[in-house]
């Protein structure tokens, strides 16, 4: 602990004056302003002296979490105290009680949330493999305080993002667990919560540390397009605006830009660059209804205005004003023509379904004495199917995150009941998923159903704007089965909870039969062997598999050629990589920890190089086969339950999900130098067909380029082709001048560097 220097207090009241204006503002009372006033001196002098790792007074972050919370995310009193407090009882000698005798017993009840939750997902688990579902419990023990106020979890985003826009003073293993676990959570629970801003900054964040050199270069292409068509949008804009003045509405236009993350996300999504991107600009309309007529009408209304000038793209109408989103948000977007020959996108809001776009679930509470467009509170209805998940003491915690994690992710369809009577279902939703929608006893007692007057069994998938009719029998009653397609989480629990007996039973009669063929062959039933049956059988756990296996859906006949199978990936066998050990980075926050490998013990704060040994058959570690990485990507490590370290992409989605399920599991992997082995990569070629072309490129490659290829597929319709190349290169750089060398043969639009779907590698 350091003194404070005389710049270091003025720094802080510089702080704290932007959050006091901001809270006098937001203040109901002189008593609560003089709260804040009594929580930042509290906390000022608890955290006095103390530095965070950028050197910075650390009481500017409390500060910085406050100015979030009232200006991004517009909450109240309570919150500003809650967010300056946040760390006082986690770091500091203080206590909830001492929180809870000088603020009040709410205020008290939001930090020690907020505590919980930083205890939490700081609980060390590095080295327990055994225990790898630990960061997951945690995960469902934040959660769990939706169920005593969602200002905990606002906080938090708060709290996450100011930790995020700092992020660049922390050691690379905790920037790959921060940048993990918001992808795979905060930015999907953000989102559901209508944060819009606070989401698109997180997701750009995470793209300028996960993809630097594209998060430059997107941003650079930005620049350059804002500047040569800004102009055009001003154009575009003024007829409109000259349109509601003269039907008197008070009103607003922005023009706004895709964000990087969006577009890389597009770019990478549909295989396109950044010059095929056609919705880069969008036009924002935001206005203040008339009396006398429903919002929703007056949307329309402006609509119609200004479709008689410009030709709109009815195809492309979204109408979230009769039907909002289930994070709240409602608008009117459409698409029309610009007289320059694009399309752009218009976006038409009132003031109130602005502000709650802007500030998501906070806004919402603010304007619930109004009466809004969808008289069913989707957000509450979300936050109790939660509630229901989390209350549910059968659910494990990996199952329950990736069950949560895909609730947030989903899109939503609409499905009717014969009444007419909407029910909103996430996309893939089944028969019974809307039944058990309607009620507990209508799924349990499902056998078919009539869709669209037509009859179709139980695991039907459901389309937007189906109408269902539920057929019950009485001596109907729930199966296993069901929980293989179910979709919805509420759904799935209500399975469970009427078969829980039944499942018990196929699961140790399943147990019993895999002991009982493991000790024929002369095998233990240790935790590799588990590992490679759940990997064989593609279930998710242990008691899947037993499950599947007591109820003969798992056939053993084959065990012992199953047991034999060699573990390791063939190409990870061509490259054969070894880890060495390198220069140890400096990190003051973590103690050293190792961890045993079977290639001896491995400091997870020091970095490892991954340098070539062609001599050495012998494999300690993994390629992922999922994102199938080569030398000069940006690359994470985990060591998994066998003690074997396996490379991804930071980009790749699995290791976005390990990351935030095993973050102890991190170690800093590095490429060096690789000269001798090569690297499996796909590019994608999309052009003009002509006779010869497929010859041109594959000689190109082969004879001048002197590249081995692996794999070829074309395919041309209409005087198109697609296709894509697997070849071996050493490293990116000499993917990228492959890539340019290949984009001048004649009739190649595009080649862009895509990942192998593992069902390719066969």
């Amino acid at each position: 602990m350091s003194e404070f220097t005389k710049e270091d207090n003025e720094l802080i009241e510089r702080e704290f004056e932007s959050l006091r204006l901001a809270a006098l503002r937001r203040c109901a009372s002189q008593e609560e302003y003089e709260g804040v006033l009594k929580a930042f001196e509290f906390a000022n002098e608890a955290h006095k002296g103390v530095r965070r790792r950028s050197g910075e007074p650390y009481i500017l972050h409390p500060i910085a979490v406050a100015k979030i919370v009232v200006q991004e995310i517009g909450l109240g009193y309570k919150s500003i105290v809650a967010a300056l407090l946040h760390d006082v009882v986690e770091d500091t000698e203080y206590t909830t009680e001492d929180v809870e005798r000088l603020f009040g017993s709410k205020i008290a009840s939001l930090v020690d949330g907020l505590t919980k939750i930083k205890s939490a997902m700081d609980n060390k688990m590095d080295g327990d493999f055994s225990e790898k579902s630990i960061q997951a419990e945690n995960f469902k023990r934040i959660l769990l305080t939706l169920n005593d106020d969602v200002r905990v979890i606002l906080i938090k985003l708060a709290d996450r993002l100011h930790n995020l826009r700092t992020i660049d003073s922390m050691p690379e293993r905790k920037q790959d667990k921060i940048l993990s676990e918001t992808m795979y959570i905060f930015i999907p629970l953000a989102h559901r919560l209508g944060l819009y801003s606070i989401k698109s900054e997180m997701e750009n964040i995470w793209l300028k540390f996960r993809q630097p050199e594209e998060y430059n270069e997107i941003n650079r292409q930005i620049q350059e397009y804002s500047k040569t068509k800004g102009v055009s949008i001003d154009n575009f804009i003024e007829p409109i605006s000259k349109l509601l003045e003269q039907a008197r509405y008070k009103f607003t236009i922005t023009k706004r830009i895709k964000t990087p993350y969006s577009i890389w996300n597009k770019m990478r999504t549909k295989g396109i660059p950044f010059d095929e991107i056609y919705d880069l600009f969008a036009v924002r309309i935001v206005f203040t209804p008339k009396k006398g007529s429903s919002e929703r009408k007056q949307c329309w209304d402006i609509y119609s205005l200004i479709s008689e000038d410009y030709l709109s793209n009815t195809d492309r109408i979204r109408d979230w004003v009769s039907t909002p989103k289930s994070n709240g948000y409602e608008a009117l977007h459409c698409t029309l023509m610009s007289p320059q020959g694009g399309w752009v996108e218009v976006q038409i809001r009132t003031v109130r379904m602005n502000a709650i776009a802007e500030k998501g679930v906070a806004a919402h509470w603010n304007y619930k004495g109004e009466k809004i467009a969808n008289p069913e509170n989707d957000m509450d209805n979300w936050l109790n199917m939660v509630r229901e998940v989390l209350e549910n003491p059968d659910v494990n915690a990996l199952e329950f995150l990736d069950s949560f994690h895909t609730g947030l992710m989903s899109k939503e369809i609409y499905a009717f009941t014969p009444a007419g009577e909407a029910k909103r279902m996430e996309k893939g939703s089944t028969v019974l998923d809307f039944a058990y929608a309607i009620h507990s006893e209508i799924g349990n007692r499902a056998i078919a159903a009539k869709v669209n007057l037509k009859l179709v069994p139980i695991s039907y998938v459901l389309r937007n704007g189906d109408q269902v009719e539920v057929i019950t029998a009485d001596s109907q009653k729930p199966q296993r089965e069901w929980l293989e397609f179910v979709k919805t989480a509420k759904a799935r629990n209500l399975i469970r909870d009427s078969i829980k007996g039944e499942i018990k039973d196929t699961i140790k009669k399943g147990q019993e039969k895999l002991e009982n063929e493991l000790d024929k062959l002369g095998v233990r039933l240790h935790l590799r062997v588990l590992k490679k049956l759940i990997a064989e059988f593609k279930v998710s756990n242990k008691d899947e598999l037993y499950s599947k296996i007591g109820s003969g859906l798992i056939d053993l006949s084959n065990l012992d050629q199953i047991l034999k199978k060699n573990k390791e990936n063939k190409l990870v066998q061509f490259w054969n990589l070894q880890f060495f050990k390198g220069k140890e980075k400096e990190d003051t926050e973590s103690s050293q920890e190792t961890v045993a490998t079977e290639n001896g013990k491995i400091d997870k704060h020091k970095d490892y190089l991954l340098k070539e040994n062609p001599v050495d058959k012998t494999l300690t570690y993994k390629v992922a086969d999922c994102c199938n990485p080569i030398p000069g990507d940006p690359i994470i490590g985990f060591i998994d339950e066998d003690g074997q370290v396996v490379i991804h992409k930071k980009v790749c989605p699995k290791a976005i999900s390990l990351a935030s399920t095993e973050g102890g599991n991190i170690i800093n992997a590095k490429w060096t130098k690789h000269t001798v082995l090569s690297f499996l990569a796909r590019i994608e070629l999309k052009g003009i067909d002509r006779l010869g072309i497929v010859n041109d490129i594959t000689k190109y490659i082969t004879l001048i380029l002197s590249v081995n290829i692996r794999k070829l597929f074309f395919e041309t319709h209409d005087g198109v082709f697609y296709g894509y190349i697997d070849l071996y290169v050493h490293n990116t750089n000499d993917l990228d001048e492959i890539i340019r060398n290949i984009e001048n043969i004649k009739g190649i639009e595009t080649a862009t560097r895509v990942d192998i779907k593992e069902e390719d590698k066969a």
